[in-house]
């Protein structure tokens, strides 16, 4: 016969019995509720705020593990803000270059041709810089620069005059100091005028005209004297040959500087009135046409009493634009020497 059980044994099986079976530990059941609340938190946060908050949600609150909840929670205040939508990316702006077009098709611009008005011409095609892109791009066929009876005019050793034996109708001496130095072509002797004025004015000094209109006669034998003196290599550096030579137009003068007596042209350099018709006879309209460093473009060596006058449009463009020759300005081949 089986003994009773005693109460004792009794709990020791029962103890046995669930020491038994499968047992999850309870840091797996806080890890399940800490699971839960998290899901809990994350469903809220994509509801209110997107990707930023949720990363507010998982970095900010403070889980016990003890109690199993979440506890210190970041205020909603303070949550950074939730990124702005953007509609659409800004698109870049890009400004149009101004198309070119044919002078010679607009009425306003032949018209001031015709009327033999150089600066209206110049005027109608937008200004001086608007003149000299079409002219170097093709534009304006009809305003040629081998035409001497306008100041756009480019004479050099690979461009002679046409006709050879060309002169101005409008020759005046300029309103200056007597130097002898001859006639300039109307408007040219005008801006000289100006201009010499101003220097002095500016305390500069006294500006006179030492050469200004040579005919083809009158250049051929100034082109002799140098050929004699210097040989004709030489000579072509510091002379023209006749027809070839800028001062037929009338629009080139050849200046001195002057106090109780007017000096060579030749020692014009150096002085104060060379540093301020340098600096300042742009204003006037005219141009030191042979400056250093471009004798392989002009052909000939500086000559810082050479100037030419181009009107006062071209020669702010000229000066503005930071060119030193007109075979450059006008986007012509250079003219280092004669055609063989």
């Amino acid at each position: 016969m089986t003994p009773p059980v005693t109460r004792r044994e009794a709990r020791a099986a029962h103890l046995l019995t669930v020491a038994s079976a499968p047992v999850r530990h309870a840091r797996a059941r806080r890890a399940d509720r800490i699971r839960v609340t998290f899901a809990c938190v994350a469903t809220v946060v994509l509801t209110v705020g997107g990707a930023a908050a949720i990363t507010s949600a998982v970095i900010a609150p403070d889980f016990t593990a003890s109690a199993g909840v979440v506890a210190d929670a970041v205020p909603p205040s303070e949550s950074p803000p939730a990124p702005q939508a953007v509609s659409a990316l800004p698109a870049p702006t890009v400004a149009a270059a101004p198309a070119l077009v044919d002078l010679c098709a607009d009425p306003a611009f032949v018209a001031a041709l015709n009327a033999g008005d150089d600066g209206g011409a110049i005027e109608a095609a937008g200004g001086g810089e608007a003149f000299r892109t079409a002219v170097a791009t093709g534009h304006a066929a009809c305003a040629p620069l081998a035409d001497l009876g306008r100041v756009w005019a480019v004479v050099n050793k690979a461009r002679p005059a046409d006709p050879v034996d060309y002169r101005p109708g409008d020759l005046v001496a300029p309103p200056t100091r007597d130097n002898s130095g001859g006639t300039l072509r109307a408007d040219a002797a005008t801006a000289l005028a100006e201009m010499a004025s101003a220097a002095a004015t500016a305390g500069a000094g006294e500006i006179a005209l030492a050469s200004g209109f040579r005919s083809y006669e009158m250049q051929r034998s100034t082109y002799q004297r140098q050929v004699s003196s210097r040989g004709g290599a030489a000579a072509d550096t510091v002379s023209a040959r006749p027809g070839h030579s800028e001062h037929q137009s009338g629009l080139a003068a050849d200046v001195t500087a002057c106090s109780s007596g007017c000096a060579d042209m030749g020692a014009f350099g150096g002085t104060p009135q060379q540093a301020w018709v340098t600096a300042h006879s742009w204003e006037y309209g005219w141009i030191v046409r042979y400056v250093e460093g471009r004798t392989e473009v002009t052909g000939y060596s500086p000559e810082p009493w050479h100037l030419r006058y181009v009107g006062h449009e071209l020669a702010a463009a000229y000066h503005q634009g930071g060119w030193q020759t007109l075979e450059e300005f006008f986007g012509l081949p250079a003219a280092p020497d004669y055609p063989a």
